[in-house]
């Protein structure tokens, strides 16, 4: 499996060289400093063009009541694989960046959501991971959330994979 990292970057295109840890301290200590009380969703999307599929991982930050904005990673992998093992991959993609900054937002006492671009409705092809997903995030101690309520992959993530 061949795979090409890129940096973050926000949905304007701008390019970060900071470790996600550092983005996320900082804009924590910035939105903090000017009162706003935040959450974080961490969700990915993939989508498959031919032998190569284009994944986007989301940090969504929600201001209360002000808005959001949302760091985003790029990766393409070069393999073919099944649906239930490509969205098991956008999984194991946000449960990785979770766990990356699980501490920093514990240290600021913000709250974190885990989204996952699975749909819940047993008639969409997505489905067929929803028990595997839903196992591997509640079992790593994260808040879950599938469509419709998984907006930081299945909005913001998938507009930039």
């Amino acid at each position: 499996m061949e795979t090409q990292q890129q940096t973050w970057q926000n949905m304007t295109g701008k390019i970060f060289r900071n470790s996600i840890t550092e983005l996320v301290e900082e804009a924590i200590i910035r939105e903090q400093a000017n009162g706003h009380r935040l959450k974080v969703c961490v969700g990915s999307d993939s989508h498959v063009y031919g032998d190569a599929i284009n994944y986007a991982t989301a940090v969504v930050f929600i201001r209360e009541g002000k808005g959001a904005f949302t760091f985003i990673r790029k990766e393409r992998e070069i393999q073919t694989i099944s649906i239930k093992e490509r969205m098991l991959n956008e999984v194991n993609k946000s449960v990785e960046i979770a766990y990356a900054i699980c501490a920093v937002l514990d240290a600021y006492g913000v709250e974190m959501e885990v989204h996952a671009d699975i749909n819940t409705d047993p008639d969409f092809k997505s489905n067929v991971a929803l028990r595997d997903a839903m196992g591997y995030i509640l079992g790593m101690g994260y808040v879950f959330k599938a469509k419709p309520y998984a907006f930081a992959s299945s909005n913001c993530a998938d507009i930039m994979v």
